[in-house]
C-alpha cells in the first residue's frame, strides 16, 4: 500500500512506510492539499482490511481517538470497507488499482475511493434474496444518520469516485463552551438536512 501525505514545504517530498502497512508497501509522499492524506492499493482482497487499518491509524494520528470521535472513526471506517469491497469485486477487470482518499478540515471528514471502472452504482433497496448489492445501501443510511452526505462522481480518466463526508463532533462537557464561543466552521446539514444526491 502507497500512502502520500501532505507536506508544508512545496516540493519537499519525505518517504517512509505508511502507518499500519507491512515493510515495503508504503512510503509516504508530498501532496498539493494540506490534510489529504491518499492510500492506494491493488484490487484484490487484501486490501480491504489493509485500506481500514491505514486510514483508523491516520484517524487516531490526528487526534480523534476516545469516546468523543469512536462513533465518527466506527462509521468512517464501516464506509471506507464498503467502498474498497465494492470496488475490488466490481471494477477490478478494468481498474487494477484502488485509490483512498482521506480529508480532514473545515469541521468534516471526507473519505472517497476512486477506481478506473466507468460504471455508476446506485444504492440497491435491502432483499433478503440478494448475496450482495447493498454496500452503498449500507454507506448511504450510514452516511445521513451521521448528518453527512455522500455522491459518486466521474473522474477525468472515465473512472469514478465514491465519497463521504461526515461533520466531526462536537465538543461534549467542559469542552463544550469554549468550543462554541470559538467556532469558526460550519457544521454542515443535520441529519434531517443531509441528503443522497439524485441518481445515486
Amino acid at each position: 500500500m502507497v500512502e502520500r501525505q501532505t507536506s508544508g514545504a512545496a516540493g519537499s517530498a519525505v518517504r517512509r512506510p505508511a502507518e499500519g502497512s507491512a515493510p515495503g508497501l508504503g512510503r509516504l509522499e508530498a501532496e498539493p492539499a494540506p490534510g489529504v492524506w491518499r492510500f492506494s492499493a491493488l484490487s484484490n482482497d487484501a486490501s480491504v482490511p489493509r485500506t481500514r487499518h491505514a486510514v483508523r491509524d491516520r484517524l487516531l494520528a490526528q487526534g480523534m481517538a476516545g469516546e468523543r470521535f469512536q462513533e465518527l472513526v466506527d462509521d468512517l471506517l464501516l464506509i471506507v470497507s464498503e467502498l474498497v469491497s465494492n470496488a475490488v469485486t466490481h471494477a477490478a477487470v478494468l481498474s487494477p488499482e484502488v485509490s483512498t482518499e482521506l480529508s480532514i478540515g473545515e469541521g468534516r471528514v471526507r473519505v472517497a475511493v476512486t477506481d478506473g471502472h466507468p460504471y455508476r452504482p446506485k444504492a440497491q433497496e435491502s432483499d433478503l434474496g440478494r448475496l450482495g448489492g447493498r454496500g452503498l445501501l449500507l454507506v448511504k443510511s450510514v452516511t445521513l444518520q451521521a448528518g453527512g452526505v455522500c455522491d459518486v462522481e466521474r473522474t477525468e480518466e472515465g473512472g469514478k469516485v465514491i465519497w463521504a463526508s461526515l461533520p466531526l463532533p462536537a465538543p461534549r462537557g467542559p469542552e463544550k463552551e469554549s468550543y462554541e464561543a470559538g467556532r469558526s466552521w460550519d457544521e454542515g446539514p443535520d441529519a434531517a438536512g443531509a441528503a443522497w444526491p439524485a441518481g445515486v
